[in-house]
């Protein structure tokens, strides 16, 4: 059992307020899972020719000086924005060079993320601390999608915690489990897809990036993921331009949308929901088994 949780702004005059409404809807599906937290935002797209990357050091006590300057000796333009472990760094360069060098170079360095606008920040602990830690409620952007993780079959890692992006932009969030994982991903490296842990999760984002490589329109990645993946899932996921919401075609797993002229939210359960501006106007639904929701320029 996990909390999901999204949001995706249609009037762009509450991109400043995006933190502040989805924080409470983050911290509300604590009790669908204590051990640990995330979200995946969308804002401040980085320039033309530059990557957005959000990195986390595996020590604690380590600084970020190091890899700035080896950054900067490297690439023409560069800067970073230090969030304790965490940091968004935009390099002006190819992404497959950047995170090369990042990945070989800086081994106790994990990329969470890359992409013109996303940054990624998860950790193992109580929604709530975790909110409090990276100051949620006073992120701006336009979309937002949350994780809130109970661990029954793994270790309460980091690493193990939601969101997975394995793609330019791209990122997942599931609650539920998948039963093919295993066979799939072998069959998704030998497409280049590359995993960092074990989790099925990953694996469905991972499917995902795959599709969208191949020409795919992210609608027709989520029909063809319901072909591919076997299992119980609610899955949201976030695009650069896009927001999207799929159940499996069983749908145990529960899910709520809302809809209003400003917005459109998502959250395992209601009360997640409850407290957004004009809740008491907007079009309530259970998403369908085996329809893919979507919004956005994707």
């Amino acid at each position: 059992m996990c909390g999901i949780v999204g949001l995706y702004l249609k009037n762009d005059e509450l991109q400043s307020r995006i933190g502040e409404l989805f924080t409470p809807m983050l911290n509300c599906m604590s009790d669908r899972g204590p051990d640990s937290a995330g979200l995946a935002i969308y804002r401040d797209e980085a320039p033309s020719g530059s990557i957005k990357i959000t990195v986390r050091q595996l020590d604690p006590e380590a600084e970020w000086t190091t890899l700035t300057q080896a950054l900067a000796n490297r690439f023409d333009e560069t800067s970073i924005n230090e969030h304790g472990s965490y940091a968004v760094i935009t390099v002006h360069g190819e992404e497959k060079e950047i995170l090369s060098f990042i990945e070989s170079g800086f081994p106790n360095i994990r990329v969470m993320s890359a992409g013109r606008k996303i940054e990624i920040f998860k950790e193992a602990g109580r929604p709530q601390q975790i909110s409090e830690q990276f100051e949620f409620h006073k992120l701006h952007g336009t979309h937002a999608i949350g994780h809130t993780r109970m661990a029954t079959e793994s270790a309460v890692t980091t690493d193990g915690s939601h969101p997975f992006s394995t793609g330019m932009d791209l990122c997942l969030v599931h609650n539920g489990s998948l039963s093919n994982y295993f066979a799939l991903r072998e069959d998704l490296e030998r497409h280049d897809i590359e995993f960092c842990t074990e989790n099925d999760s990953e694996v469905a984002a991972g499917f995902l990036t795959w599709r969208l490589r191949e020409g795919d329109s992210l609608n027709e990645a989520l029909e063809a993921a319901l072909q591919a993946l076997d299992g119980f899932y609610t899955f949201a996921i976030g695009t650069a331009n896009g927001f999207a919401v799929l159940r499996d075609r069983i749908a145990c797993k529960p899910a709520v949308l809302v809809e209003t002229d400003d917005y459109v939210a998502m959250a395992s359960e209601y009360r997640s929901l409850a407290d957004l501006p004009g809740i008491q106007h907007a079009k309530q639904w259970e998403p369908e088994p085996g329809i893919v929701y979507t919004w956005g320029k994707d």
